[in-house]
């Protein structure tokens, strides 16, 4: 006698296992939740302690000043001249717009008035110094 075989044991499966791609996933994002923070702030500045209210992050931009006196607007390094065109173009394009001045704890005081100075003469009038909360 010839043995009969169910013909449902030998079907392919055309599904796809999706465990591999739910743990790709998950993977990736833990990924982008931890290295997000770091490429935030990509300038290394150490900022004075004080206790300072939140702010609101849209229409804003960073000017950042190092303990070796380099200028940074928006992480990409400038110079005063170049820092003053940038800001009268920021000023004429949304009269609200807002400055984060970001500067180590080191740093000469002149500096940061410089750079204060800049803001002044191209019409910036919303500003904030960012500092390391207390704690």
């Amino acid at each position: 006698m010839a043995r009969r075989t169910a013909l449902s044991r030998n079907r392919q499966i055309s599904e796809l296992n999706m465990t591999p791609l739910i743990d790709l996933t998950f993977l990736l994002l833990i990924t982008f939740i931890i290295t997000f923070p770091l490429i935030e702030q990509g300038i290394h500045v150490r900022l004075p302690k004080g206790k300072a209210s939140e702010l609101d992050s849209t229409r804003t931009f960073s000017i950042a000043i190092n303990d070796k006196a380099e200028l940074f607007f928006d992480d990409l390094p400038t110079t005063e001249e170049l820092l003053a065109g940038e800001l009268k173009a920021k000023a004429e394009a949304d009269p609200d717009v807002t400055i984060l001045v970001r500067a180590d704890e080191q740093i000469a005081y002149g500096k940061v008035v410089a750079v204060l100075r800049l803001m002044h003469d191209a019409n910036i009038t919303r500003m904030a110094l960012v500092t390391d909360p207390q704690k």
